[in-house]
């Protein structure tokens, strides 16, 4: 067994367990927004569900960075960021979007129960799989974005069948050894990447802003985009191999 370093004895103050214990709290917030934006869609204001995920996102891609900084799980190691993480993440990327995927009508009427809760039983076994990430940090097969998945199918207004078979093509594709850049944790093409989200961001603002009615060159941007965060890394991966 190794000896603790002399780091492991390195006094604690109390202003930086409570800056730690800010992060989690920080954190835990974004389940308190995936609740408002439940209300949202139960009232059918979808425009207003997509903006509240979309604050419960930027929470996700905060919260990280500043834990690292205040080095969270050293100062607070009873409390388990990863674990919490986990548990918003669940519910605003996965439990609430299910929801209005399956209440939203978008669905054909007998199927729309059965793909909800295929949403929900895929996306929890998705979060529990130690593989999801792999060693080059890309997301392995489909990551669970339902929130993204709800946010084009209101953007395509596509018929109740195509709606279904793409969401039972999506819950199939969970379990598809396939790889999905990472935005932030992907070094290949990172600022094109990260470029290229920007615009994505600023497109879907202005989609939520008209409620889901854009000019059609707007839809075409955020489905070519969604298609290189899907597929450019799978298509680099065949490129190679047929040069080879």
């Amino acid at each position: 067994m190794n000896e603790p370093g002399p780091q492991d004895f390195t006094p604690i103050s109390r202003t930086r367990r409570v800056a730690a214990f800010s992060v989690h709290i920080f954190t835990a917030t974004g389940a308190g927004v995936a609740l408002i934006a439940l209300l949202e869609a139960v009232r059918e204001h979808w425009a207003a569900m997509f903006a509240w995920l979309g604050a419960a996102l930027l929470i996700d891609a905060l919260d990280g960075p500043i834990a690292r900084r205040l080095d969270v799980v050293r100062v607070q190691p009873d409390w388990s960021g990863e674990v919490l993480d986990l548990v918003v993440d669940f519910v605003t990327y996965v439990f609430v979007p299910a929801y209005a995927i399956a209440a939203s009508g978008m669905l054909l009427p007998l199927a729309a129960p059965l793909l909800g809760t295929g949403i929900v039983v895929s996306g929890a076994l998705y979060f529990a799989d130690r593989r999801m990430k792999a060693a080059d940090n890309h997301f392995r097969g489909f990551p669970a974005l339902w929130n993204v998945a709800a946010f084009y199918l209101f953007l395509l207004q596509l018929s109740p069948s195509l709606s279904s078979v793409l969401v039972v093509v999506l819950i199939a594709l969970t379990f598809v050894p396939f790889h999905v850049i990472h935005p932030v944790r992907v070094t290949r093409l990172r600022g094109l990447t990260l470029s290229l989200i920007g615009i994505w961001a600023m497109l879907a603002i202005a989609v939520l802003i008209s409620d889901f009615h854009v000019p059609v060159p707007v839809t075409i941007a955020l489905c070519a985009i969604g298609l290189y965060v899907v597929a450019s890394d799978s298509v680099i991966r065949l490129t190679r191999q047929t040069a080879a």
